[in-house]
């Protein structure tokens, strides 16, 4: 017979070493209370008795008839209701027809209420003795829970001593942690299959849970080293995040700033999952795709206009956003109903008939008749002539729209999950080997961007060394669609919204086109450090959509993708250029 829970085997050393005597004698502990609450479990049950004769008297005599029972299940519930179905419908019938007369007899409603304290003396006993019998099932499960727990923690302990660089910081004690309870459910699942003992070899769990541990916390540190100033960026909207989330103390989160970043920057999810994730909704748009391809061939229409968008999304947008809406560790079975949601959320397909009379000519054959006035002869002639004749013309206009993925976040998630959002975005959860395809690698982990030193003269304005002292904090945060918060990260007009708001002004969370309604248009030629640039057709919008804060000689602090500095004089920016505004008092 094998346990739920296995017995955990340590060796004489482990045994004597003070580090582990606690947490090993605890985990015997456990496991000797397992299987005594195990041995309560009856054997056998009586289930009826039957009519035997005696072969040499020829005396008839009832026996009990046993049946072999599970230890590990208890009694079924719906024998149980089986059961009792019989006695409760009549019951219940009787109570409806004693009801009907009551009405009309003292006599009867007293007797009846009698009854009903009768039978509910009577459920109640019925109701103990179940829950007496099952009471052996309800122990075992309870010391089967504190066995695992145990366990665990003797693992724990173990890992500790063998290894203890993997104890230094709170991130690789959650790595550690992380690792020894899959390892120990996968021993504990082959104990009960395999073993029939029931135990795990201690010194062989925790090596495999270790060398796990070891191998992500290795990667995370170097991730770390090559990125630091990525990690300097998310210190401040970490703490954010982490004070909205009541993660812990504002004294602890001072100490382990560092590594709480970490923690909460990484996806918690593991590799197979995510890649499960895009995979499926890269298979969801490969459908979609193929639709569209096909539509001339599976509908019959006159004529076909699409009007289409790209079907694309990037992957590290939709695990960040599946990892914020389920806020913990999640598997592919968690999110197919989000994977739905998201993808109707981006592709929006429309098709629209319109009917149109038209004409065309057709030739239709004619009879001449004509009688000879002399003879009285009739003859005939066959002549042909066109006529235009109407009919309906069917014209399908294919319209998909993509909103965008990276711009559904601030529809669907709450500000806490958008800033997990966010910082995941700029982490790229670190992980940038999972989707080394993405355009985000070289934005965030590869992107070298301009440095730019405002010069002096510009700085001695104090109203934009406000400005840039304020925009400087947020070089590098990612570009988030509707962000207006460094805990949410910024959009464009977020983050400029943001900027002028803590540098003097008081204007709220404006748009971009809002922003350029504030200003006062001033001349290219004209234009200084502190006024505000303005873009069009950025995207499909009409009217301004990008806005910057100018800082002078042709270059801008604006949200990119992440936000930086820029120059102007680019092609890109030059055709796409609106105007320069001046803030109001500015």
């Amino acid at each position: 017979m094998s346990r739920r829970s296995p017995r955990l085997r340590f060796s004489e050393e482990e045994r004597a070493a003070p580090e582990l005597k606690k947490a090993v004698s605890k985990a015997d502990q456990a496991a000797d209370r397992l299987e005594k609450a195990e041995t309560r479990i009856p054997k056998k049950s009586i289930r009826a008795k039957e009519t035997v004769v005696d072969s040499k008297t020829g005396a008839i005599k009832k026996r009990p008839f046993y049946e072999e029972v599970d230890k590990k299940k208890p009694p079924s519930k719906l024998t149980h209701a089986l059961r009792q179905v019989h006695g409760d419908a009549v019951l219940a019938q009787l109570h409806h027809e004693i009801h009907e007369s009551e009405q009309d007899n003292v006599g009867v409603e007293s007797a009846h209420k009698l009854e009903g304290a009768a039978e509910t003396s009577y459920r109640a006993g019925r109701s103990a003795y179940r829950s007496h019998r099952l009471k052996p099932y309800r122990n075992t499960a309870r010391a089967e829970t504190k066995a695992d727990k145990a366990n665990v923690q003797a693992l724990r302990k173990e890992a500790e001593m063998q290894n203890p660089q993997l104890a230094s910081n709170p991130y690789s004690r959650w790595q550690q942690k992380r690792a020894i309870k899959q390892e120990y459910a996968a021993a504990k699942a082959a104990a009960g299959t395999t073993n029939a003992a029931g135990t795990v070899n201690a010194a062989e769990t925790t090596a495999k849970a270790t060398k796990k541990a070891a191998e992500k916390t290795k990667k995370a540190g170097e991730f770390v080293a090559k990125y630091k100033k990525t990690f300097l960026i998310l210190g401040g909207a970490a703490l954010i995040v982490v004070l909205l989330l009541n993660f812990a103390s504002s004294c602890s989160i001072l100490v382990q700033s560092g590594t709480s970043s970490l923690a909460i920057s990484t996806y918690p999810s593991q590799d197979s999952d995510m890649l499960a994730a895009e995979a499926q909704y890269a298979g969801m748009e490969a459908a979609l795709q193929s639709k569209l391809d096909n539509y001339t061939a599976t509908h019959d229409y006159d004529e076909y206009h699409f009007d289409l968008d790209t079907i694309e999304h990037d992957p590290y947008v939709l695990v960040s956003l599946l990892t914020a809406l389920q806020g913990h560790e999640w598997t592919i079975r968690d999110v197919q109903s989000n994977l739905a949601m998201l993808f109707d959320r981006q592709y929006t397909l429309t098709e629209t008939v319109t009917v149109e009379t038209r004409y065309r000519t057709e030739t239709r054959t004619g009879t001449n008749t004509y009688t000879d006035p002399d003879t009285g002869v009739t003859t005939s002639e066959d002549y042909e002539y066109d006529v235009q004749v109407p009919y309906n013309y069917y014209i399908c206009h294919v319209k998909l729209e993509n909103f965008n993925l990276s711009h559904v976040p601030v529809y669907i998630l709450s500000e806490d999950q958008l800033s997990m959002y966010s910082i995941y975005m700029a982490t790229l959860g670190n992980r940038p080997d999972l989707f080394p395809g993405s355009a985000y690698i070289g934005k965030y982990i590869n992107g070298s961007d301009p440095v730019y030193e405002i010069p002096p003269e510009a700085l001695s304005d104090e109203t934009f060394a406000a400005i840039i002292k304020e925009a400087n904090k947020y070089v590098g945060y990612p570009y988030v669609w509707g962000g207006s918060s460094p805990s949410t990260s910024f959009d464009c007009s977020g983050f400029v919204s943001w900027v002028i708001n803590h540098s003097g002004w008081n204007v709220g969370r404006l748009g971009a086109q809002g922003l350029y309604n504030i200003c006062t248009p001033v001349s290219p030629a004209n234009a200084k450090p502190g006024d505000l640039i303005f873009f069009e057709h950025t995207y499909h919008t009409d009217g301004v959509s990008h806005v910057g804060i100018y800082v002078g000689n042709n270059m801008m602090i604006h949200c990119g993708d992440p936000i930086k500095y820029s120059s102007i004089d680019t092609s890109y920016w030059q055709q796409h250029f609106y105007a320069f505004g001046r803030l109001p008092g500015n």
